[in-house]
């Protein structure tokens, strides 16, 4: 009988599946631990669900309460209602019976004094030194003894009846709101009427009872002057007692606005939704948040919530698995996300917490800006839109517009800083993403008919996130930078600075060399942003490609003088040996100086896996078998991988082929350009770059724009005016 062999999985296939397994489980751990985070900082409600429906829409359905709690006031409320009860209190006022012997006294000494006098202008002069100014005619009104002493007697009794009854300073008993006032008065304390105590206006109409001289208006005006100059009053508002008295009534509001009942209805089904009930809804939301969302553990709705938020977070992970492979296969920028993703859920449950709980303070700003510096424009914003929906759809931010806020901020954020050169972008994008917070409060005011204050606080938070986002973009930048493994164009502009060491280096050991490369970075650079590549990158990786030749500078023909050529005196088997190492050499400088992975690569991939042909042909010549170890006359590679580096094994070709031409004419240009490009291509050096035909096309042209215009045609200068002319020779050929 024929039996079936039972097919056994191979082992290279169990293999191959559990290291595909490892692989993707170690960038998706993470979306478990956000997720994890997420729940704990945000605790959902739980085992019911208290629905957010602002004043004035229609309710989905009915909400009944699942327990008994209190409708607390708002801050606004609570403050109103505060300062409403401690306008009741009566201000109290003290009566002070010494100052009516002061004033009796200043009184005796102020006529005792002018009675000294023997003249108008004395009495002018002494009145002054009082306080009380005197006009001429008033001194001179004054000056006959009898009328002296009818004022003295006159003013003494004023005084003495008028402040014995009560008498407060000039502007304060007329302002008082309240109707009566608390007098305190030899040791007892007494509720009478604000009106029982004279105003100084009052006081001073009731001159004319003892006035001396009431038919003269001179006489008026002196008695007038005295009174005030003597002046002080008995009766004084204490403000310090009135004032501990209105701070206890204010401690003692009671913030509880009302109370629901367990089982109360809150709003029936389709019932336009009060202000009443919009404050019950949020009261419930707040207390099922502070209970921990359920009286119970309820381990389904835990799930759920877990779930949601893992779902949601799934959404970014996919599009980097999908269409981002670069970053879902580096661990480290994976993990870089990762750590973003987590500072701002952490972030922002901090600014609620010790901050403001309003949701213009999570900062979804400072983590697409990160973002977009160190990935792409469009990775930032699918981040800012599943942060937004995150962290702005939980409980804790509902009925306050947060989904919205949050992703105007967070798209803002993107879409300010698409590349960061100089410190002022920054400030830019700060402007950029305060100004879209400002348009959000301004139509969610409109919507939810905020108060100018409610407006103000809004724009005030979004304004300081902005400001502090982009701070810390800059401050944390290196960090981010290092942990991604990515290199930033701020990193790049820091490379390009010709005061490097090694640049330095290249300058002064092997300047032929550090020429060569400055023409190529020109060239490079110029091509790349035609073609919408990086060409601040191409020019640091032009500067550093060939750095290898520090080591032995004189082996290469752009630092050699004429005549002399160390290489006419070894095998063409040592002198490809030499010219290769400079590749090898190139990179462990590169190791020690640090350079970025990136820049490394120019190192390499500019030369590819080309033959070094100089020293092949010479070897031939000889008749040396090269075909025994082809590999000692070829690069080591690999082949360029990138389009910047394509380019620049272009450009290194050309740049290298027109120090040879003798007559530059611009077809000889064109002519010598498509010749390295067609080699290139036939070699076989540009089949792992992702350099299309069109950009080829357009590498070319570019190529010929600028060296046309770098090998241009000059005049010759007349010998007679100290000009070189083309048949120049120095003075000593002649």
């Amino acid at each position: 009988m024929n039996e079936r062999r039972r097919s056994r999985p191979r082992p290279e296939t169990d293999a191959r599946g559990w290291a595909a397994v490892r692989f993707h489980a170690a960038r998706w751990a993470p979306v478990l631990g956000l997720a994890l985070l997420t729940y704990v900082l945000y605790p959902a409600a739980r085992g019911f669900e208290a629905p957010i429906v602002e004043t004035g829409q229609v309710a989905p359905s009915e909400v009944l309460a699942p327990f008994e709690y209190a409708v607390h006031k708002s801050p606004q409320e609570l403050a109103q209602d505060a300062e409403a009860l401690a306008a009741t209190v009566r201000p109290i006022y003290e009566y002070d019976a010494t100052v009516i012997d002061s004033v009796r006294r200043r009184v005796d000494t102020v006529f005792s004094r002018i009675d000294t006098a023997g003249n108008a202008g004395s009495i002018v002069d002494i009145a002054g030194k009082f306080g009380i100014r005197l006009s001429p005619d008033e001194g001179q009104f004054l000056e006959p003894r009898a009328r002296r002493n009818a004022f003295h007697n006159s003013l003494s009794r004023f005084l003495l009846r008028q402040l014995t009854q009560g008498v407060a300073p000039r502007g304060t008993i007329e302002r008082e709101l309240s109707r009566e006032i608390v007098m305190r008065r030899e040791g007892r304390e007494r509720v009478v009427p604000r009106d029982s105590v004279l105003s100084y206006a009052a006081f001073l109409d009731r001159r004319t009872r003892d006035h001396p001289a009431g038919n003269s208006s001179v006489g008026d005006q002196l008695y007038v002057k005295l009174i005030t100059g003597v002046f002080q009053p008995t009766v004084v508002p204490n403000a310090a007692a009135t004032e501990a008295l209105r701070g206890e009534l204010r401690a003692s509001v009671d913030s509880v606005k009302d109370v629901v009942r367990a089982n109360e209805r809150i709003v029936n089904a389709h019932e336009v939704v009060s202000p009443q009930a919009h404050a019950r809804l949020l009261a419930l939301r707040a207390e099922l948040l502070r209970r921990g969302g359920a009286l119970t553990a309820d381990l389904p709705a835990t799930i759920g919530q877990i779930l949601t938020n893992v779902f949601t977070l799934s959404l970014f992970w996919l599009l980097l698995m999908l269409y981002r492979r670069e970053a879902y296969s580096d661990l480290r920028q994976m993990f870089t996300l990762s750590a973003l993703f987590a500072t701002v859920i952490a972030g922002a449950a901090i600014n609620r917490a010790v901050i403001a709980e309003g949701p213009e303070l999570i900062p979804i700003p400072f983590a697409t800006m990160l973002i977009t510096v160190l990935f792409s424009g469009r990775v930032s914003m699918v981040a800012a839109m599943v942060l937004a929906v995150l962290l702005g759809s939980q409980a804790v931010y509902g009925g306050q517009a947060a989904l919205y806020l949050a992703v105007l901020g967070g798209v803002s954020g993107a879409l300010g800083v698409r590349m960061i050169r100089r410190r002022s972008q920054l400030l830019t994008a700060s402007a950029i993403v305060a100004g879209a917070f400002l348009l959000g409060a301004v139509t969610v005011a409109l919507r939810f008919d905020w108060t100018w204050t409610q407006l103000g606080l809004s724009v005030g938070r979004g304004s300081a996130n902005a400001v502090v986002s982009s701070a810390l973009v800059m401050f944390m930048l290196p960090v981010f930078e290092s942990m991604a493994g990515v290199t930033t164009d701020i990193k790049l502009l820091e490379l390009s600075d010709p005061s490097h060491p090694l640049l330095r280096r290249l300058a002064t050991e092997a300047s032929g060399t550090y020429a060569h490369s400055v023409a190529m970075a020109n060239l490079c650079e110029a091509a790349c942003n035609a073609i919408g590549a990086n060409g601040l990158l191409a020019r640091v990786g032009c500067y550093f490609h060939d750095i290898g030749k520090v080591r032995r500078p004189q082996f290469y023909v752009e630092n050699q003088s004429l005549g002399n050529n160390p290489h006419d005196r070894l095998e063409p088997e040592m002198s490809a040996g030499i010219i290769r190492s400079h590749v090898r050499d190139g990179l462990a400088l590169a190791e020690e100086y640090r350079l970025p992975e990136v820049v490394k690569g120019f190192i390499p991939e500019h030369h590819g896996t080309s033959e070094i042909s100089y020293f092949l042909d010479r070897a031939r010549a000889q008749g040396d078998d090269v075909e025994e170890d082809p590999e000692l006359y070829r690069y080591p590679g690999p082949k360029p991988r990138s389009i910047e580096t394509a380019v620049t094994m272009l450009a290194d070709g050309v740049e290298a082929a027109l120090r040879v031409l003798d007559d530059p004419t611009p077809a000889k240009i064109r002519d010598a350009i498509d010749h390295i490009f067609q080699q290139r291509i036939e070699s076989g050096q540009l089949v792992e770059a992702p350099l299309t035909l069109a950009q080829f096309s357009k590498v070319r042209e570019e190529f010929v724009r600028v060296l046309t215009g770098m090998h241009h045609t000059r005049i010759d200068y007349p010998s007679a005016s100290g000009g070189i002319s083309s048949e120049w020779e120095p003075a000593s050929r002649a």
